[in-house]
């Protein structure tokens, strides 16, 4: 009896130990068992106790009256599913005459503790049917993207999301984008990890980063072209619209509108167009967004103008020509001047890292999301990458991306050098490459102090 208690005390410690310092182990291991008994037990009374309950239908009532039976309690929502998942778990339920999504996305809070569950989420998937997500433990705290992802043209995985699903960047469903955060935020991860997702595709890579270049020049090898100042990225915005322009014209040459041609294959945009005669499509990546707004005297306005024009012009017509926008800065408000509040309206998707005040937040989602501002200004500094996540629909997420350091950002990107695409109209903004790509990282030079 003696060995037996001291085994199960082990056995205890071992589990707690393994839950405190590896939750994603202790949760595919012993969590997910637990957690599937504790729902199915708990199920009825805790439905019941959270008011997503409905009485029993008049026909019920009167067959147990006829038969004398007991009267039929308060019913349900029906199982349809219970799946584990890596992270949590996935119910699925069949809603009652009478009730609505939203009162199963009210109760959610309710859900968690009663189900003892560390975040709960809920959407409707269709009329009368709700997928509730339940997530075991904290999926951001140390984010762990699955091996195994939906991967498609255009579409990047690059952050984690609360109920432990992943979240894409799909530029074919949102071509534009805009990404705000503070100083020490997470931006410039949350970048690293669009340029790592978009360096193994066929696609052309755009760069302005006006901090003389320290956060994208390194992976310029992937890169089509760069710009690190003002007027340069001035000329390679003019450039993209003239492509924008050509694009255009091939897209009308075969649009193939004759009477016999199907509906499906009539062409509107670039994906429309035969595989080879399709351009490659472009992804601007713009590092700090209020360098190119701001000005101090009049040739610099002009600068100004020109090119804020040459970005709503493309974030109003470039989707068709395959020309995607992928703006970032820490603030993007009519402070900015001119123009500014007509492209943030044609950035579709919207992503919050840590701000400093209330306006920074509205100015991402005051227009789409209004609840978003609240959980965007309640990010702590300490997390790092933490991020809100919506888009025009209204919808928000709260998003982490993994952290990606600089030099694997590097690799990634030297790696896959070769498919870097030389576009005519930007071959005057190529970078300028020296030394091999497998080159030694030079090691740091010892202090004074220590040498």
């Amino acid at each position: 009896m003696t060995a037996l208690t001291v085994a199960l005390v082990l056995v205890a410690a071992a589990v707690g130990v393994l839950r405190w310092r590896r939750p994603a182990w202790y949760w595919l291991t012993f969590g997910v068992t637990l957690a599937v008994v504790r729902v199915l037990v708990r199920y009825g009374s805790v439905m019941d106790a959270c008011g997503l309950t409905v009485p029993p239908a008049r026909w019920r009532l009167a067959l147990a009256r006829a038969t004398n039976r007991p009267i039929p309690g308060p019913r349900a929502p029906r199982i349809l599913r219970l799946r584990p998942t890596r992270t949590g778990l996935v119910l699925r339920l069949k809603l009652r005459p009478g009730q609505d999504a939203f009162d199963v996305a009210a109760a959610s809070d309710r859900l968690r503790h009663s189900f003892s569950m560390y975040g709960v989420t809920s959407r409707e998937l269709r009329s009368g049917v709700v997928e509730v997500r339940m997530t075991g433990y904290d999926v951001l705290k140390r984010v762990q993207m699955p091996a195994k992802t939906d991967t498609r043209p255009m579409r990047v995985p690059v952050a984690l999301r609360q109920d432990g699903s992943v979240h894409y960047r799909d530029y074919r469903a949102i071509p534009h984008a805009l990404t705000l955060g503070a100083t020490e935020s997470g931006k410039s991860v949350y970048q690293r990890n669009l340029v790592a997702g978009l360096a193994p595709m066929d696609v052309a890579l755009v760069g302005i980063d006006c901090k003389q270049g320290v956060e994208l020049f390194p992976l310029a090898r992937r890169f089509s072209a760069l710009a690190d100042d003002p007027d340069t990225a001035a000329d390679v915005l003019d450039a993209l619209v003239a492509r924008m322009g050509r694009i255009y014209q091939v897209v009308r040459a075969q649009q193939r509108i004759a009477a016999d041609v199907p509906d499906a294959e009539i062409a509107a945009d670039i994906w429309d167009l035969p595989t080879d005669l399709r351009p490659t499509p472009v992804v601007v990546l713009v590092d700090e967004v209020a360098e190119l707004a701001l000005y101090a005297n009049k040739e610099e306005e002009k600068r100004r103008d020109r090119v804020i024009t040459a970005l709503v012009r493309l974030a109003q017509l470039g989707r068709a020509a395959g020309i995607y926008l992928e703006i970032c800065g820490q603030r993007f408000g009519s402070e900015l001047g001119k123009g500014i509040t007509m492209l943030r309206a044609q950035l579709t998707g919207r992503t919050a890292h840590r701000v400093n005040d209330e306006t920074s937040a509205n100015m991402a989602f005051g227009d789409i999301a209004p609840d978003a501002v609240l959980a965007a200004i309640q990010i702590p500094a300490e997390m790092r990458g933490l991020a809100i996540a919506g888009d025009s629909s209204g919808g928000w997420h709260r998003i982490r991306a993994p952290h990606t350091s600089l030099r694997q950002a590097v690799n990634i990107c030297n790696r896959h050098a070769d498919r870097t695409p030389d576009l005519p109209e930007l071959a005057p903004f190529r970078p300028a490459l020296s030394g091999s790509a497998d080159a030694p990282v030079p090691a740091a030079k010892p202090s004074p102090a220590t040498a």
